[in-house]
């Protein structure tokens, strides 16, 4: 049955079942049920695609020098004020500090990063997670991710149309039902992150909280570089035309990553065995 066909058979209010349960049965993520596109002009739709791509090769391309690079070297003559716009839509942060530009709420508190040094040998040490904006034909949607580090395994993720910390919080919430608790999460310094409803899972856990610091582009470097596979070998090669499909291309992508794509950098074989071999062996 098709995933278009599985949504149809999801009752909010008629049926017994809560959507959760409704969607465990019908083998499908609760976010596949909401996939409404935000949409943007032709053009504003095209300056996001060549934004993201060039952001993933230099994510110290700011507004100034991203407004730069689509001018000179791309021939679209652009008010930086809508690059500004953009790239805080999409959710870039650039990799240098910048002053009143962060997107941390400041009445959050900001935990310390505590993977300097770490030696990580074993899966659900660390778990990693962020969020990305994924481009569409005809609009675009965001998607989060939780990574184990050590074995690169997505654990879980979703799709959907806002950044809500909800969301975000629900995804962190699923992932320690099925997988347990790490011992550490790592995160940037995103209002979703820092909020007290997301924290408080960790919290409430005893998940010790570790941040990126501010400025630093390698603190969160396994979740990025997942990113950039993902779009690289499946987004912009298969560019979806709408949510049903973007979903449906991910998962499939997401499968193959997780069980077949290999990793020189954990003895070249696949998350999926890495996972599972140490996690039977401690």
């Amino acid at each position: 049955m098709s995933l278009d066909k599985k949504r149809h058979l999801v009752h909010r209010e008629s049926s017994p079942l809560s959507i959760v349960r409704q969607c465990e049965i019908l083998e499908i993520h609760r976010s596949g049920i909401y996939f409404k596109p935000k949409h943007e002009s032709v053009l504003n739709l095209h300056l996001m695609r060549l934004i993201d791509e060039k952001f993933l090769d230099c994510p110290f391309y700011g507004v100034p020098r991203m407004t730069t690079w689509l001018r000179e070297d791309m021939g679209y003559f652009i008010n930086p004020k809508r690059i500004e716009r953009l790239y805080k839509l999409m959710g870039l942060q650039t990799i240098y500090p910048k002053k009143k530009l962060s997107k941390r709420n400041q009445l959050h508190k900001v935990y310390p990063y505590l993977l300097k040094n770490l030696k990580i040998v074993r899966p659900n040490q660390v778990w990693q997670t962020d969020i990305t904006y994924i481009p569409l034909n005809r609009g675009f949607m965001y998607m989060i991710a939780i990574i184990d580090v050590y074995s690169r395994k997505v654990l879980h993720w979703s799709i959907s149309n806002t950044m809500n910390v909800e969301w975000c919080a629900q995804v962190y919430q699923d992932t320690v039902e099925q997988y347990g608790c790490p011992e550490i999460l790592n995160t940037d310094q995103g209002s979703q992150f820092t909020s007290p409803i997301f924290t408080k899972i960790s919290m409430d856990n005893n998940i010790k909280i570790s941040m990126d610091g501010k400025g630093r582009a390698l603190d969160n470097i396994y979740i990025e570089r997942f990113w950039r596979a993902l779009k690289y070998e499946h987004i912009y090669l298969n560019p979806a035309n709408g949510g049903v499909e973007l979903y449906e291309g991910v998962r499939k992508y997401i499968d193959f990553y997780n069980k077949e794509r290999r990793h020189t950098s954990i003895g070249n074989i696949t998350p999926d065995k890495c996972f599972e071999q140490m996690k039977n062996v401690s």
